[in-house]
């Protein structure tokens, strides 16, 4: 199949002025040993007249010869890798991101023109993961903001209704409330989640009582912990002081205590830890809910994932990714630890 000229390339591979620096540098490198080779031949007694003019036109011959050579070579090691290089970047910038480039030398070795086939492979490969990312973030959002709407719009044409009583009334206009509570919650952790990954959001440095930020954590969901009559043990605190994001961290906290309560059975346990360390402080969160398989946990980070449905209702699946990005962007870690019908245990690292 023969290959369409790119318009917009207006010059030749070789231009005629490329052409003559060419044939001048290989006609200069030659005329020397010409020229001894003339000087010698005319201390030869049968040497001819015509001889210095055959030799020059030979000269000649081999200049232009050698001239053409290195425009073949040329044109086969570096223009042609770099056309299908090109080839392969229109197919790019048009949405295909499948296409990869084929090694250009067979010995295995690599050079210049290897490495840069290698480096826009992995390009591709890049920008194919972030397009696929971006299409499943799109979908899960159109599919997480449309259940709260559906729910919206169903109870608010039910609250019409003239026959319904004052008691069904406050209860659908409570759950049109709950509703919207979910989807303003939803597009405030997009809005956050997004800007933490465009850096819109730089973390400060402050020091603190890491401690006394995790008390008041706690105690902000004490209403919700003793509903389910859970036990939450935070005696194993030590005095921690840190020099982080105050506001950051707290959102960390509240999203690790507030997952343990949802996935923690009524009756169940939280026990809370915070220890220094040489050169780091480590924070855990461990509950005796159900836990998690090692699939799950893989995923347990990743944006929308929500290895239990059945507390799908509870949660839109953004928290932890908003702690992942969180505990990365202050430099810290997080990890962890779960077995199924065990509970589960989260653990954060400052550095």
């Amino acid at each position: 199949m023969k290959r369409r000229k790119d318009t917009r390339i207006t010059a030749n591979a070789i231009s005629f002025k490329q052409f003559l620096l060419i044939f001048a540098a290989i006609l200069f490198t030659c005329s020397n040993y010409h020229i001894i080779y003339i000087q010698y031949m005319e201390t030869r007694p049968d040497n001819q007249i015509a001889f210095p003019f055959m030799a020059f036109g030979l000269l000649l011959a081999t200049s232009l010869i050698g001239t053409f050579l290195i425009i073949v070579f040329k044109r086969a090691y570096f223009d042609k890798p770099i056309r299908t290089i090109s080839a392969a970047a229109q197919k790019v910038a048009a949405g295909d991101f499948s296409v990869r480039i084929p090694p250009h030398r067979k010995d295995g070795k690599k050079d210049h023109i290897e490495v840069l086939i290698e480096d826009f492979n992995a390009m591709a490969e890049e920008l194919a993961t972030v397009e696929t990312l971006k299409t499943d973030f799109i979908t899960n959002v159109s599919h997480e903001i449309k259940t709260p709407l559906s729910v919206i719009q169903s109870y608010a044409a039910a609250i019409q209704d003239d026959g319904i009583t004052p008691e069904e009334r406050h209860e659908y206009g409570q759950t049109i409330v709950e509703a919207s509570k979910k989807l303003t919650e939803l597009v405030t952790n997009i809005l956050k989640l997004n800007k933490l990954e465009n850096q819109e959001i730089l973390p400060g440095s402050e020091p603190y009582a890491l401690d006394e930020q995790l008390r008041e954590c706690v105690l902000s969901y004490e209403e919700l912990w003793d509903s389910k009559g859970i036990t939450l043990i935070g005696e194993d605190i030590e005095e921690v002081t840190v020099n982080c994001d105050r506001t950051l961290l707290e959102l960390v906290w509240n999203n690790l205590i507030s997952n343990a309560i949802k996935f923690t059975d009524v009756g169940g346990t939280i026990t809370l830890t915070l220890k220094q360390e040489t050169g780091f402080a480590l924070v855990s969160v461990s509950d005796t809910g159900c836990g998690m398989s090692e699939e799950t946990a893989a995923h347990i980070f990743d944006r929308f994932y929500q290895g239990d449905t059945s507390h799908s209702a509870e949660g839109n699946g953004l928290g932890l990714a908003l702690v992942k990005k969180v505990v990365a962007l202050i430099g810290g870690e997080i990890s962890v630890t779960s077995h199924e019908g065990e509970g589960t245990t989260f653990t954060v690292k400052l550095i």
